[in-house]
């Protein structure tokens, strides 16, 4: 078990040196496939699953768009990958267990993803917290937020109220016990 974790914190190391070099849309790209995340382009349907199936021409064509970080071993640690990317409109999180609150602060830091945000699923990720979800106001654009089956979440009245205030034209749908 202890294994896994380094494995993952591994996989989670940034190299700016290669996010200089290729890019961030491609370094991101490389960094979510590698820790078993999809991540979709723009302008195109399908997903990318494939890390060495990652399309090639030149630097910068492919964008990231979206990004399905379903059962991915995804950490903090890894999260300044996210910061060039600037056309990411849709994240889903979804069984991750490396996400906690100080990834939702990271996320809803991210400049960028301040601006292209638009749809964010939070789904079975046991270490999130009411703190955790509170701190997604600063997503301005984010117009969709579904939240699932987090048991840390113990305050949903007072931090959906939060959420809204700041966030006058977000949607949340909440499926939460």
């Amino acid at each position: 078990r202890r294994f896994w974790g380094w494995l993952n914190a591994v996989f989670n190391k940034v190299d700016y040196e290669r996010i200089e070099a290729v890019g961030p849309d491609r370094a991101a790209s490389e960094w979510l496939l590698r820790c078993g995340a999809l991540v979709r382009y723009q302008g195109y349907q399908k997903w990318q699953q494939d890390y060495n199936g990652l399309p090639t021409g030149p630097l910068g064509k492919y964008k990231i768009e979206a990004i399905n970080a379903t059962e991915s071993c995804i950490m903090y640690r890894g999260f300044d990958y996210l910061d060039g990317l600037e056309h990411v409109r849709e994240m889903k999180l979804q069984k991750c267990i490396y996400i906690q609150d100080e990834c939702l602060q990271r996320l809803s830091q991210t400049k960028n993803l301040q601006k292209s945000l638009l749809q964010l699923q939070i789904i079975s990720c046991g270490n999130v917290t009411d703190k955790g979800i509170i701190a997604l106001h600063r997503l301005r654009n984010l117009e969709y937020l579904y939240l699932s089956d987090l048991p840390g979440v113990r305050q949903k009245e007072t931090t959906l109220h939060v959420l809204q205030q700041a966030l006058p034209n977000l949607e949340v749908e909440l499926d939460l016990e």
